[in-house]
């Protein structure tokens, strides 16, 4: 039961992760539903990519900085979900 809980907790993270890189792509109209949305996931979302961020330099390429922090993530999560079996 406790299992079925962190499982399904890690796959809503693990959407929400995703579905803030895809926004991320986007230019959204402040005031519009996808800008409340993108809101909310990097509410969700900050608390753990903050910190890896930190710690985590971005990766240059010409003039563009490449945030990695959004792909250890999603390795972390895929990792923890396999040592506990979901």
């Amino acid at each position: 039961m406790l299992l079925d809980i962190v499982c399904v907790t890690l796959t809503l993270y693990l959407i929400a992760v995703f579905a803030r890189i895809l926004l991320s792509w986007f230019p959204l109209d402040p005031n519009g539903f996808w800008a409340t949305l993108a809101g909310l996931l990097y509410l969700i979302t900050d608390p753990v990519l903050g910190p890896l961020r930190r710690a985590i330099p971005s990766v240059r390429i010409g003039s563009v900085a490449l945030d990695l922090s959004p792909i250890i993530l999603i390795i972390g999560i895929q990792i923890l979900s396999a040592v506990i079996g979901c």
